[in-house]
């Protein structure tokens, strides 16, 4: 099968044969892959390897996806054959497996419990979710990990009440879907900021209220100006840049919350006496999202017209073009950008 594989950090992925191991281990399923989508935190972390060193190359990428299950290993009891699945990197129910043993020219090909950037994957049972066999592919593919995380974060960690204030930095694949999950409570105002004025736009379309170019003139002005002088009762950054995370942080009411979804690549500096009162700041790890649970409860809203996934993905490229695909992601031009697999 065909693959794209990082053997260096910091350089493009090759694009080669991969070959599969010859049997399936406990707890694992074979996936035919039809699409996956590029997470921004991988490119950052792993790819540019933003927290150091990578010591598992060379290795497969990929952790949002949709396929159709070809064959199952002893013990997997939640997925079958012909399942059409969501593969997501939050665990769900079933067994949690070994690692694939993958070969590349005969030498081994590290992976974890879910890839996705190949045309074939050996999944960990619990990395898969069934999806009805009507339901679009190309959009399952959000599920794996912009959409759970999306709504994870406002359902599960800022936990938002009606009328509240949010600041979102970054309006990326997971920053419009925290605009939408944002919307959808009636959260108010929603400020949006990026650097992309394009993004604004698309930010605009799922709920933002009001939207700011990063690099704008007297941003924080601007921000208060919007939310009120005691700053936002929910800021959500997304980005990982450590001068960001301050910013978000400091524009952050007194007793408000800071969401960190980017993972910085450096210390950050902040005043943390408030939070020895009634601030808080606190990481995200994936929305706390149970796949299982909340997957079904997204394609229910969404057939019901009550949620949309139109327009987030923006752009389509075949495995042989995921470098472009990657550049494209680095430019921030894009939304979420989609590989098809076949």
């Amino acid at each position: 099968m065909k693959a794209a594989i990082l053997v260096e950090s910091k350089k493009p992925l090759v694009v080669a044969n991969v070959d599969l191991p010859k049997k399936l281990e406990y707890g694992q399923v074979l996936v035919k892959i039809f699409y996956s989508g590029i997470c921004g935190a991988q490119v950052n972390e792993e790819i540019d390897a933003a927290k150091g060193p990578d010591k598992f190359l060379p290795h497969l990428l990929g952790h949002e996806g949709s396929g159709v299950v070809e064959k199952i290993g002893d013990g997997v009891s939640t997925v079958k054959p012909g399942d059409h699945v969501v593969l997501h990197w939050r665990k769900s129910k079933g067994i949690q497996s070994g690692t694939p043993k993958y070969l590349w020219n005969g030498k081994r090909v590290n992976a974890g419990w879910i890839t996705t950037f190949n045309e074939k994957a050996i999944v960990s049972e619990n990395r898969l979710t069934v999806i009805p066999k009507d339901f679009d592919m190309r959009t399952a593919a959000l599920f794996g990990c912009a959409v759970t995380t999306g709504f994870g974060v406002v359902n599960n960690d800022a936990k938002i009440k009606i009328g509240q204030s949010v600041l979102i930095f970054g309006v990326g694949g997971v920053g419009l879907n925290i605009v939408q999950a944002t919307s959808m409570v009636s959260a108010y105002p929603i400020v949006g900021v990026d650097l992309h004025e394009n993004k604004i736009n698309m930010g605009k379309k799922f709920g933002l209220t009001h939207g700011l170019i990063a690099d704008s003139n007297d941003l924080n002005n601007k921000i208060y100006n919007i939310i009120g002088s005691k700053g936002a009762d929910i800021s959500i950054e997304t980005t990982g840049i450590p001068k960001v995370i301050e910013q978000a942080y400091e524009l952050t009411a007194s007793d408000g919350k800071t969401i960190l979804v980017g993972v910085p690549n450096d210390k950050i500096s902040i005043y943390s006496l408030p939070l020895h009162f009634e601030k808080i700041l606190t990481g995200s790890h994936g929305g706390d999202a149970v796949p299982n649970i909340d997957i079904p409860r997204y394609i229910r809203l969404i057939n019901q017209k009550k949620m949309t996934l139109e327009n987030i993905i923006t752009h389509e490229f075949n495995l042989k073009e995921i470098n472009s695909a990657i550049d494209l992601l680095r430019s921030g031009k894009a939304g979420r950008i989609i590989i098809k697999m076949n």
